[in-house]
């Protein structure tokens, strides 16, 4: 999309020339004539929702778990190249006693999935049909969930955002970190004023991928690593963060980033390529490609961001260094800090999350902040100010699981929002401004970490769109949640 088509569209986007774009679309979904500011934006309430779950490798059979586990949801289709991987899910949901779904396989198996009658595409594929699938889905009338990242570009982002406006469909990044306990904790304690004005946040995604990414392949139900080696394929391409959402997407909330404030610009620095490649000729000596693979992204990326308001950011990525994994979550203020530290144990195993969290405020002003409250008081607080969504589902979101039971929390709040006709909880805004930072990023460090503008998605709207209250779920307003199917899934990706 060319910048002057852009510039034209930004002009004119609230006066309907994009509408032009329906040609060629199903007869079954029309176009509206006026594109829509899609922040605070609210569907028409589903009694029923109807979900495709599109992609059944490693993310997509959790996703067909946890929705079965929703009351007035239905997993109504399912897709993937491997007919025996939707055979295997099929079967899953026959023997725990949901609908049989209808199946769709191939290449384009998926398309047929978006033009089928259901209301919500979830989008589980490998990276490079993310963007694809979302805009074919939103240009069928179909509302659009999909896994992290959902786009890599600039210009993808944008594509994304104006099929979103036009078609007035949800196009929503499911960033299942923002639902974890620690995440949401300190969220309550930002919104209840206690750490003061934000102003400095720290995130990452610190998680050794090495053996995962050169792992071999096949079309296993079962199996467990990427169809084609497509990580690893982008990795050796690609410098910059590439995968910045785990801890960015919980900082935003915190910062009421495209609600109040907005990215301004970035610089990013990463270190040399050492650990992937080190990795390969050591474990794979002779093999025909993968000793003598040239991998581009450097071991650890530093990415720092500031707001207009001007608040800072910091987001490390590192994939292939020999360390614990660690999504650390630091959110700072003018009267304390949080600093909470998610990590899993064995990941062989169903993975059991735990939270270690430390924060500390001043009781009175100039007090200061020289030790983290003890640990007794630090359970009162936690206890005390336990987000409503974690208080009221938590126990039920850990007997499900995924992720210690924030991927349930996640799915049972965008299902919940649809139901009842709610904005959710993130939007199409959200995930442009955060995803557009792969190439932002890789575009500094190739540029000895020049600092990068950021586009402003909402046009200008980030100024007067309201920030995310302390939202919850009324589960008797849902109706019986039946007998609990686990989630399965064993791998944190």
């Amino acid at each position: 999309m060319s910048s002057n088509r852009r510039d034209f569209l930004k002009g004119t986007a609230w006066m309907g020339v994009a509408a032009v774009a329906a040609e060629g679309m199903a007869s079954s979904f029309k176009l509206t004539d006026v594109p829509a500011n899609m922040q605070g934006f609210a569907a028409p309430k589903l009694k029923r929702v109807r979900v495709g779950v599109v992609g059944l490798g490693m993310r997509g059979p959790g996703a067909v778990h946890r929705l079965a586990n929703i009351p007035g949801v239905e997993v109504a289709a399912l897709c993937d190249i491997y007919p025996e991987r939707v055979a295997v899910q099929n079967e899953w949901l026959k023997k725990n006693n949901r609908p049989v779904a209808k199946e769709y396989t191939g290449t384009e198996g998926w398309k047929a999935l978006c033009d089928s009658d259901i209301d919500v595409v979830y989008n589980t594929t490998g990276w490079d049909m993310h963007v694809p699938i979302a805009l074919y889905a939103m240009e069928h009338g179909k509302h659009v969930m999909v896994e992290v990242p959902s786009a890599f570009t600039v210009e993808d982002c944008w594509a994304l955002v104006e099929t979103s406006e036009r078609t007035r469909r949800h196009c929503m990044q499911l960033e299942n970190c923002c639902y974890g306990e620690a995440e949401m904790l300190c969220l309550s304690l930002v919104r209840k004023g206690l750490l003061g004005e934000i102003v400095h946040g720290e995130g990452a995604y610190i998680h050794d991928l090495r053996d995962l990414c050169y792992q071999d392949w096949s079309p296993n139900p079962k199996g467990s690593s990427y169809v084609d080696y497509w990580r690893l394929r982008h990795n050796a391409k690609h410098k910059g963060n590439q995968y910045d959402t785990h801890g960015l997407g919980p900082i935003c909330e915190y910062m009421n980033i495209n609600r109040g404030d907005r990215f301004d610009y970035l610089v990013s620095l990463e270190s040399n390529q050492f650990n992937f490649e080190a990795f390969a000729k050591a474990k794979y000596a002779g093999h025909k490609w993968k000793d003598s693979l040239k991998v581009a992204m450097g071991d650890m990326n530093t990415m720092l961001i500031k707001t207009a308001l001007g608040r800072s950011i910091m987001i490390q990525h590192d994939v292939s260094s020999p360390r614990p994994y660690s999504r650390h979550n630091v959110c700072t203020g003018t009267k304390g800090i949080f600093n909470g530290i998610s990590f899993e144990t064995n990941p062989e195993k169903v993975i059991e999350h735990g939270n270690v969290c430390h924060f500390g405020w001043e009781e009175t002003p100039g007090a200061g902040v020289h030790t983290y409250f003890n640990s007794k008081k630090i359970a009162e607080i936690r206890e005390q100010y336990k987000h409503p969504l974690w208080k009221r589902a938590g126990e039920f979101a850990k007997k499900v699981g995924g992720h210690g039971g924030m991927d349930f929390l996640m799915d049972l709040r965008w299902c919940y929002c649809l139901q009842n006709g709610l904005p959710l909880d993130t939007d199409v805004y959200d995930l442009a401004s955060w995803c557009c930072l792969g190439e932002l990023s890789e575009k500094s460090v190739r540029n000895r970490s020049q600092s990068i503008d950021v586009p402003d998605f909402t046009r200008g709207g980030w100024k007067t769109a309201k920030p995310l209250g302390i939202v919850d779920v009324d589960l008797e307003r849902m109706g019986s949640f039946g007998d609990i199917k686990k989630d399965n899934s064993a791998l944190n990706v």
